[in-house]
């Protein structure tokens, strides 16, 4: 019955407490495990803070918590009976031993007083016994006087458990420092050593303030005297940093800490000086160099490293070693370390970039912001470091001093390392953190201002034409900057560390002026010879303003290609020499030292920008005219005469031949020699694809691929120039190479097939470029029409191939169908009536109806006006305005100017070369070719990105050929009367 009773139970509670199995077993899988936050400020006086649970602890009878917050100790008054690692057992002492030991585990009488502690306290001079020889704990303790006379001469020691000779700078017959002299230090000083009356205050000029600084109130004077008197090692050397730490500045106050170390620096100049260094006196710290003017320039370039750095080969050595040796902030020598790690690179960087700083010719600078909390954590007291470079030797190992530049040093008042080399003041000492001299209250209390070196410039100098890699000594360049506390936990502040390397740019400098000067000379006659040629060419004798713009003009576009060709050597020059050299010959220019190179590169871009807008401006400009020679064939076409001009029925020709000649004609305005999406596409290919970038870093390796791992220096900017220069070029002009030895031979040459559609179309083309100078190229059907159908066609174009009929030059049995023409004033005065004429009748009529009639008829009128008169001076119609064909001489091809004026007649040179292009972007390929390569460059170097540069470069491409395009197309319908609807 008793089990059907729980079986019935059971069922009755069965989804109830099914239910709740079910939820606590889903509080269990979602525990989130937390803990309330403790920290040992939160605990009370009779709690502690348990480190293993994270929590305050109540602590047990008669107990409270220890100064540190991190255990229990007993109440004053009781002894400890029992201490393990978990807990203690306190027990009060007896009434007749009413004190407790100083191990706390015993109680003992006191023959004087108790302290507040509970312990026994013996008066001055006396120590405290409290057991015997044989460790026995006496009933009650003893008080032993010192014996301060001589010869004994003891005191307590720290303790008050021992009794010890009293310190050697106290008076020996006792130890007690007695006025008149001086208790300074632990220090008995004689009254007449040093002026007690020093000047503890640090100032911080950037701030515009002065910290009493509270190290300094308590060690200057005691330190400056024990120096002065008794030649302590480590009290010189802890005013010597007092002295770095106030910047090395030297001021009319002879009671700073700079001023005491001078003056003692000057009471031992009578003594002989330390490592043969005279400025380096006995016990003391080697500060500076000299006040001396000119001492720098001496210093730091007039002697050689005796050390050799070669960048590749079996004597390769890139390896700078600097070693220094390090003190703390009281004098005490720590040890010798090597430069590198964290002492002087303050930024959190892996140990293999940090290393890259000292590999010789890698110029290496890493910045960040340090937080002012860790900093005041990490650097409790400065550090201080002598600097030297590592010279090896063996045995006989050798040490070079490296000079310091404070820049934040003064000299009465005047920041002289910030003004030319010949005053600047060299000094030795430094440090990277001062979180201690501007403690004002006390040592432990919170700085008002600390100090960090902000720059840490390390530059080396190289020797003037040196074949071995020989430098000056290093300079080491130290900018402080003063932070005022305000917040620990949101201020920051920038550090940068930085290795450069330098060589006297003043040699190159001259060359390329004289390159310049010597080249712009050359372009400036070149220049002059085209405005002669120019003013040949429009037939005008007069100098203008227009002459003088011309001039300029021309004198633009020569002159920016000295620029480019001087930029791009020099680049070019600096990027195999300084990336291929073994010994050390040459070194980068500095940033500040390409801005004239950067600004040679502008002017370069500038004027090329001049000249390419100048040459579209002339293209979009010229005189076009197409020739048609076909005759109508039918026997009713009629010849009449009016106004004294031929005129010919055009009912029986077709104008379609004219249309497809000017529409070839306007395809061709904007075909270059190189496919301008290959040239970008194969310059990105090679720099970021391959790694030809890693070529343009201010390092000796001529790598192009790099480890993630590895540091990667900064870009040499005239690197990075001749690097993208010479690629640009280079494909570019394998390119030029390609289109005309092997695509236009072998594929399709679109010039010549041009000219061969003339002669197919029976359509001649005048251009003029100048008023009186242009192209012409011949384009008479040697079998007379052109206007056929398709057997005739292909009749006459297998006799021509046979050769059974005559040949296509102008001249008979010649074959030159281009020329360039030299016009004389009077045909082209007739040429300019005839376009007058045109004009007027194209002009707006009053009445809209009669225009839109006449308009066509117009136009056609005009149209074989010009046609015939430009046909029949080909055809030597006109004896007064009649023609020769000639050669034109080597030299005048060289040059670009015709010798001959066509005074009387014009003259037409052959030109199998076809020239015409050059009123086209293809027969002005250096041109736009030297501009994409300069506007790809002045981009990079603006934006530092090759992407970008691509993507612009294409951009203005595409925009220039656009309005090309628009613009020739606007032109050949004004010039040609070929409608617009026409040209597809």
């Amino acid at each position: 019955m008793a089990t059907r009773t729980l079986v019935a139970v059971a069922n009755r509670y069965k989804v109830p407490l099914t239910i709740f199995l079910l939820i606590y077993l889903d509080l269990l899988n979602c525990q989130q495990y937390a803990i309330p936050f403790k920290s040992p400020s939160d605990c009370t006086d009779e709690e502690f803070f348990d480190i293993s649970s994270l929590s305050c602890v109540r602590c047990g009878p008669n107990q409270r918590r220890s100064t540190t917050g991190l255990s229990c100790i007993c109440k004053t008054g009781y002894q400890t009976l029992t201490s393990d690692k978990a807990s203690i057992t306190c027990q009060k002492c007896p009434a007749d031993r009413p004190a407790v030991t100083k191990d706390g585990f015993g109680c003992i009488g006191c023959p004087t007083s108790v302290n507040d502690e509970g312990k026994c306290q013996c008066p001055a001079s006396n120590i405290l016994v409290e057991r015997d020889v044989n460790g026995n704990l006496f009933d009650v303790a003893r008080c032993e006087m010192c014996n301060e006379n001589s010869p004994d001469l003891s005191v307590p020691n720290i303790s008050g458990d021992r009794c010890e000779r009293c310190q050697a700078s106290f008076v020996n017959t006792s130890c007690v420092c007695s006025s008149p002299n001086v208790l300074a230090g632990g220090l008995c000083l004689p009254p007449s050593s040093l002026s007690t009356n020093v000047n503890p205050s640090v100032n911080y000029a950037q701030l515009k303030i002065s910290v009493q600084s509270a190290w300094f109130f308590k060690n200057l004077y005691s330190s400056s005297a024990a120096c002065l008197v008794f030649s302590n090692l480590t009290a010189c050397q802890a005013l010597g940093n007092m002295c770095v730490m106030n910047m090395h500045s030297i001021s009319g106050v002879s009671t700073d800490a700079c001023g005491l170390f001078n003056t003692i620096f000057r009471s031992r100049a009578a003594l002989s000086s330390t490592q043969d260094i005279s400025y380096w006196r006995v016990n003391l710290p080697w500060l500076y160099y000299g006040d001396e003017p000119g001492l720098a320039s001496r210093v730091l370039q007039n002697d050689p490293v005796p050390i050799k750095f070669s960048f590749r080969g079996r004597n390769k050595n890139t390896d700078i070693k600097l070693i220094a040796a390090v003190y703390n902030i009281g004098g005490e020598f720590l040890r010798w370390e090597k430069v590198g790690g964290d002492n002087l690179q303050l930024c959190p960087e892996t140990t293999a970039k940090r290393a890259a700083a000292f590999t010789f010719g890698t110029a290496y600078q890493e910045s960040c912001d340090l937080s002012i909390a860790e900093l005041l954590g990490s650097h409790p007291e400065p550090l201080f470091y002598d600097v030297f470079m590592d010279l090896g030797g063996g045995d006989n190992r050798k040490l070079l001093s490296l000079p310091t530049l404070v820049y934040n040093q003064q000299y009465n008042g005047r920041f002289i390392n910030q003004e030319s080399m010949k005053n600047w003041y060299l000094s030795r000492r430094m440090f990277a953190v001062d979180t201690l001299s501007g403690r004002e209250k006390s040592i432990s209390s919170l700085p008002k201002v600390i100090r960090v070196a902000s720059s840490i410039k390390i530059r080396f100098l190289l020797v003037p034409r040196t074949q071995e890699g020989q430098v000056y000594p290093p300079l080491m360049t130290v900018t402080y900057t003063d932070v005022a506390i305000t917040d620990i936990n949101t201020q920051t502040v920038s550090t940068t560390f930085a290795v450069e390397y330098e060589m006297d740019q003043n040699e190159a400098r001259i060359k390329t002026d004289t390159a310049l000067g010597v080249l712009g000379g050359l372009a400036l006659m070149y220049s002059l010879l085209k405005t002669v040629s120019w003013k040949r060419r429009i037939a005008s004798p007069l100098i203008d303003v227009e002459t003088m713009l011309k001039f300029l003009l021309f004198y633009a576009g020569d002159l920016a290609n000295v620029f480019f060709a001087v930029t791009v050597g020099t680049g070019l020059y600096w990027l195999i020499f300084y990336k291929a050299q073994q010994f050390v010959s040459v070194l980068l220019p500095l940033p500040a030292q390409e801005e004239q190179f950067v600004t040679y590169i502008g002017c370069a871009f500038a004027l090329k920008a001049v000249q390419f807008l100048h040459k579209l401006i002339l293209q979009v400009s010229i005189d076009v005219f197409f020739i048609d020679w076909e005759r109508p064939r039918s026997k009713t076409s009629r010849t009449v005469q009016a106004a004294g001009e031929l005129n010919r029925d055009p009912s029986s020709v077709s104008i379609w031949r004219t249309y497809f000649v000017a529409n070839e004609w306007n395809e061709l305005q904007t075909i270059r020699k190189i496919s301008p999406t290959f040239q970008t596409v194969a310059v990105l290919f090679f720099l970021e694809v391959l790694g030809f970038s890693n070529l343009a870093l201010r390092d000796p390796m001529p790598a192009l691929q790099r480890s993630p791992e590895a540091y990667t220096p900064s870009y040499s900017l005239m690197l990075r120039y001749g690097l993208a220069a010479t690629l640009w070029l280079g494909i570019g002009l394998l390119q030029v190479i390609f289109f005309t030895v092997f695509y236009e031979h072998f594929v399709e040459d679109k010039i010549r097939q041009f000219v061969d559609l003339c002669s197919i179309s029976n359509v001649s083309v005048l251009l003029l470029s100048h008023r009186c100078f242009g192209y012409y190229i011949h384009g008479r059907s040697v079998h007379g029409h052109a206007d056929t159908n398709m057997e005739e066609m292909n009749n006459n174009l297998n006799r021509e191939s046979e050769s059974l009929c005559g040949q296509r030059g102008l001249l008979p049995n010649t074959e030159i169908q281009t020329f360039q023409v030299s016009l004389n004033n009077r045909l082209r005065l007739h040429y300019d009536r005839i376009r007058e004429q045109i004009g007027r009748r194209n002009g707006r009529s009053r009445l809209i109806d009669a225009n839109s009639a006449n308009q066509f008829e117009q136009r056609a009128r005009g149209y074989q006006t010009m046609n015939h008169f430009l046909g029949s001076i080909i055809d030597h119609a006109h004896h007064e305005m009649d023609y020769i064909v000639k050669d034109k001489l080597m030299f005048e091809r060289i040059i670009g100017m015709e010798f001959l004026e066509p005074s009387e007649k014009s003259i037409f040179y052959n030109d199998e070369a076809h020239s015409f292009s050059d009123v086209l972007f293809y027969g002005n390929e250096a041109t736009l070719l030297i501009f994409d390569t300069l506007f790809f460059c002045v981009v990079d170097l603006g934006s530092q990105s090759f992407v970008l540069a691509a993507v612009l470069t294409c951009v203005q491409q595409m925009m220039f050929r656009l309005i090309r395009n628009t613009l020739g197309r606007k032109n050949l319908v004004s010039k040609t009367l070929v409608d617009e609807r026409f040209l597809i």
